[in-house]
């Protein structure tokens, strides 16, 4: 029974892969508080993630499994907090969703 539990804490861990700059994957997205062409601040599991660059757009946003692609180009990722430290406000595509 504990090999179901290992899958579910495999597929909980937070990832960014970022492709040739053009394109980033991300997973365990709680949230987007912001997005725009040259920027997106993304609540995330282990913390607000702001990414700048230009051109941007969606091309892949599903909530229920907490998965974010973007294109366009990427110039600049960080983490502005730290995990847990949001208080539940609510970003720009949970409201959209909802």
């Amino acid at each position: 029974m504990s090999g179901g539990t290992e899958n579910k804490e495999t597929a909980a861990k937070h990832s960014v892969v970022i492709e040739d700059r053009s394109r980033i994957k991300i997973n365990c997205v709680d949230d987007v508080e912001s997005f725009n062409e040259e920027k997106a601040v993304v609540y995330t599991s282990m913390g607000v993630m702001v990414i700048t660059g230009y051109n941007f757009k969606v091309s892949r946003l599903n909530v229920d499994d907490g998965r974010l692609e973007i294109e366009g180009e990427i110039d600049k990722l960080e983490y502005t907090e730290a995990p847990d430290s949001r208080d539940g406000g609510g970003g720009f595509f949970g409201r959209l969703f909802r």
